[in-house]
């Protein structure tokens, strides 16, 4: 079977693809303090990775809009934060009405996908944009938003992030009350950024469907940020989903083994990952000298082809970090570049219909099965009134 470009345009056409995170609104209110009027996504915008035309040219026919906040800030000024990140994207799908669709459903999706507009659905990155309130993750899910990744790179007081000292060993009682609401309210589980041991808690404690926003296989390539293959089998056997990531460091081992020698060398001159700002200079300095390594297609392939024979088919799908990251692999530099990725899987083999369960199916799955889930739980319990200070002790 080919991988003509007739033959991907064909599949895109029926089954679009359905990406798991893109940072745009992010992107906007650092570059424009949120001003459609200055970066406007109808053309294409040379300072981002999104604009409307490219997404097109992907085949991008769903979008999960992160509507991530900095890890760093805490309490009322994250809640505040995401809040505006919100405000964001319904102003954004209000603007571009004509393309853009706000969704908060699988029927609203489907509604979307039939006008011939894309489905824009929000995702909270990270559990300081709920402030330890199970009250805050509620009016989240009241303002539309469809998934919580429970930590970004700091912990939370309730759940270990994969790129911090671990305190919890995975979630607190408190976090697993979380997870434990998320499925009544019917709010998906994202497992992006955790450990290994609170993406484990999160299994077993999740009676929906549990996914991965933006996150490749560890087997691959060693990072924190990716998935095991313990957790992968397990994520199958939960109905889950793995949106396999772009992001160089955490695809390609060649640029992994560089990140941790920059790493190395940015701790002799006493500046650490956790000050961004000079960590950024200092990486930027130092790729003068010591040029980095380019990630490419065939990278994402091998994640995804691993991803599948762990997990299965059924549980892969694709999350770019486009407008999150500075850096991407050659041939999938903007959204545009999709297609150059499923034509890649074609030629190794992939049929149509696995494709379509790629790019399209299982994430439908995924989000029906968290629907179902919540209509029956929540028949049966209401609002859980736990606070942090009753379960954890704090």
């Amino acid at each position: 079977m080919t991988s003509t470009p007739q033959r991907i345009g064909d599949l895109l056409a029926s089954h679009p693809v359905w990406d798991g995170h893109n940072d745009l609104p992010w992107a906007s209110r650092e570059q424009v303090a949120y001003d459609l009027d200055r970066l406007d996504i109808g053309g294409e915008v040379p300072s981002t990775h999104t604009d409307l035309p490219r997404m097109r040219r992907g085949g991008v026919g769903a979008q999960f809009w992160s509507v991530y906040v900095d890890a760093k800030w805490a309490g009322e000024r994250a809640v505040t934060a995401t809040l505006e990140q919100v405000d964001f994207v319904r102003t954004m799908t209000s603007r571009y009405a004509g393309e853009l669709a706000l969704a908060v459903s699988s029927t609203d999706v489907r509604a979307a996908r039939a006008s011939g507009r894309i489905a824009s659905l929000m995702g909270a990155e990270g559990g300081h944009s709920i402030d330890s309130s199970l009250g805050a993750l509620r009016m989240l899910h009241a303002l539309g938003v469809r998934y919580l990744t429970l930590t970004h790179n700091d912990n939370v007081p309730w759940a270990d992030s994969a790129t911090d000292e671990p305190v919890l060993g995975g979630l607190s009682a408190f976090g697993h009350e979380v997870v434990r609401e998320m499925n009544r309210i019917g709010m998906a589980v994202d497992l992006s950024h955790v450990s290994a041991d609170t993406m484990r808690d999160a299994l077993e404690t999740s009676l929906a469907p549990v996914m991965f926003s933006h996150s490749s296989a560890r087997a691959v390539c060693d990072h924190p940020r990716n998935v095991p293959d313990d957790v992968l089998a397990t994520l199958a056997t939960k109905g889950g989903l793995c949106m396999v990531t772009f992001v160089p460091k955490f695809i390609s081992p060649a640029v992994r083994e560089w990140d941790l020698e920059a790493a190395d060398a940015a701790a002799t001159e006493d500046v650490h990952w956790a000050d961004h700002t000079a960590y950024s200079a200092f990486i930027e300095r130092h790729k003068q000298a010591n040029p980095q390594p380019h990630a490419t297609v065939d990278d994402v392939v091998a994640h995804v082809e691993h991803v599948r024979e762990v997990a299965g088919v059924e549980h892969i799908g694709l999350g770019g970090d486009y407008d999150g990251v500075d850096q991407l692999p050659t041939g999938l530099e903007d959204v545009a570049g999709y297609p150059r990725l499923l034509g890649a899987l074609a030629e190794r083999g992939w049929s149509d219909e696995d494709l379509g369960r790629l790019t399209w199916g299982n994430a439908m799955r995924v989000l029906e099965g968290v629907e179902e889930v919540a209509r029956d739980v929540s028949a049966t319990r209401g609002p859980s009134i736990a606070r942090i200070e009753d379960l954890d002790g704090r």
